[in-house]
């Protein structure tokens, strides 16, 4: 049995969220009325967002800069989802899941680069929630929506904060790099769609009686 290698796995499942981030930032702007160039720009600050912010904190060269594949990879995939878009009328439901998946990619490649740059553990599942959900965030805000990590009965952040300890938790007992990314992704995926559909929620702080 060949076995898989570890930078290649990283490589095509990030190029894999980059697209589907990328994907998710033009399904979110059909409504908002916006041309190509609009597009483009929710788009990449949608799938590069997360991962340029962890190479920075982490003093790595930024991704996209070290390989242009990413940049083109982003660029088709919007004007490919804008073209078929005006086309054909898509669903609000279409955005949840392809939205998921790319919240999923991005954890389990985001924890795996921080630690393959032997970042403690606790900080590398943080970097897997900045580079999963900062794309997320862009994209909300440049459209003018409250960000999904910030709406009440999302566990967006949590969804992704468990996978990334999932994933890293997996590498710990020895399994292989390939499993754990997809444990961690799992993770990832059915919190959320499990929080989408359960309306399941963190606690929050009751508003205090005006009269007392």
């Amino acid at each position: 049995m060949t076995a898989i290698d570890p930078y290649a796995l990283v490589y095509w499942v990030g190029m894999a969220a980059v697209a589907v981030n990328a994907i998710t930032a033009v399904l979110e702007t059909e409504d908002k009325g916006m041309d190509l160039v609009g597009a483009v720009v929710v788009g990449l600050a949608a799938s590069l967002g997360g991962g340029t912010l962890r190479d920075v904190l982490l003093d790595r060269r930024v991704f996209w800069l070290t390989d242009p594949a990413y940049l083109i990879c982003a660029l088709l995939s919007v004007a490919l989802t804008f073209a078929v878009a005006r086309r054909a009328r898509l669903t609000a439901g279409g955005f949840v899941i392809p939205d998921a998946v790319g919240l999923a990619l991005f954890t389990v490649v985001g924890t795996q680069v921080a630690l393959d740059l032997q970042t403690p553990w606790l900080a590398a599942s943080l970097m897997g929630v900045i580079t999963g959900v900062l794309g997320g965030v862009l994209r909300d805000v440049l459209v003018n929506e409250v960000p999904l990590v910030m709406r009440p009965g999302t566990l967006y952040a949590t969804a992704s904060w468990c996978g990334a300890l999932a994933c890293i938790a997996a590498l710990a007992v020895g399994a292989g790099e390939a499993l754990a990314m997809l444990l961690g992704g799992l993770v990832v995926f059915g919190l959320r769609l499990m929080a989408i559909r359960y309306q399941v929620r963190l606690p929050t702080f009751r508003a205090r009686d005006p009269g007392r």
